[in-house]
């Protein structure tokens, strides 16, 4: 079967940064409540997975100021400061009950810009659409005055509905600032965005989708099943990981499975190839170590077959 080169960047929405149609996701990189950063892997682990995706191509790390409480930040700060690879790194700003002024935006850019050791963030993201005591039109205006000032290159929002994002388009263009991105939850058993309407609004607004938790965080692996289904960390109080929740979405695993031997690839990149198969989705994985940023970064470079998209579609249509 031959494969189709998808080793080509992308430009995010209409911004001026491009990235390879896959990115590392960096949650895990600090996070010691939801995946226990510092137990079974720690920071030369994700060292090693940090240079492993850049041995591979992938220069794209998303990260947040709430990730370990700013560690991933510092992480992925150090990294970058040791590394001869331009990377692209994307983080986000919180809107809590307490940031209410303009002010705090422009302190929280100044603190993660410190924990990145960097005087310019390629994509700054609002990482929920709660604003509380801020207005969205105060905390666009806020944004792009950040991207007046040059600290920030790219505005994208995180987890907004079709109309949220709309609004967030509509605010920033009045400055000239385009909507990059919009990060949600998404993968072939997380695909009510699709009808939410917020994949054929992006497409319409020219915003690229990132999608978080591309392998259902974990469950599209090939690692759990019915009979050996033992997450660590916050995973344990989900349900689907539990065997009932595995038999479920045994229709997907299998077919991911056989596709994945047709292939000569994994099941998790057979599952990430979909999502890229998309168009305009860029997915970022978590990586913990070097090989799950490897078996990432094989996602890249051929494409499945229309027929096989098809079939994926079909199976995993229980998570529309």
């Amino acid at each position: 079967m031959q494969p189709t080169e998808l080793n080509n960047t992308v430009a995010l929405g209409n911004s001026n940064l491009h990235v390879k149609p896959l990115g590392i996701g960096a949650w895990s990189w600090g996070d010691r409540f939801f995946w226990q950063y510092g137990n079974d892997y720690g920071e030369e682990q994700v060292r090693q997975a940090f240079d492993a995706a850049i041995e591979a191509g992938i220069t794209f790390f998303d990260t947040a100021e709430v990730y370990g409480q700013g560690e991933s930040e510092r992480l992925l700060g150090q990294f970058a400061k040791t590394c001869d690879t331009p990377i692209q790194i994307a983080t986000k700003y919180g809107p809590l009950p307490w940031r209410f002024r303009k002010s705090d935006v422009y302190d929280a850019v100044t603190a993660s810009l410190e924990r990145l050791q960097t005087d310019c963030i390629p994509l700054y993201q609002v990482h929920w659409p709660f604003t509380f005591f801020m207005s969205q039109e105060t905390l666009m205006d806020a944004l792009a005055d950040e991207v007046e000032r040059g600290r920030l290159l790219a505005v994208g929002v995180s987890n907004y509905s079709a109309d949220e994002m709309r609004l967030a388009y509509d605010l920033l263009n009045r400055r000239g600032v385009p909507l990059a991105v919009n990060q949600v939850r998404y993968s072939l058993l997380s695909r009510k965005v699709e009808t939410q309407g917020i994949v054929e609004t992006a497409k319409a607004l020219g915003v690229t989708l990132l999608a978080y938790s591309p392998l259902a965080q974990g469950l599209l692996t090939g690692k759990y099943t019915p009979e050996n289904s033992s997450p660590s960390g916050g995973r344990q109080l989900d349900p689907k990981f539990r065997p009932e929740g595995l038999r479920r979405i045994e229709p997907v695993t299998l077919m991911l499975e056989q596709l994945a031997e047709r292939y000569a690839k994994t099941p998790a990149q057979i599952a990430l190839n979909w999502l890229i198969g998309q168009g305009g989705v860029v997915p970022i994985p978590g990586a913990k170590n070097a090989e799950q940023a490897r078996q990432n970064a094989g996602a890249l470079g051929w494409s499945l077959i229309a027929d096989d998209l098809q079939r994926l579609e079909q199976a995993s249509r229980p998570w529309l």
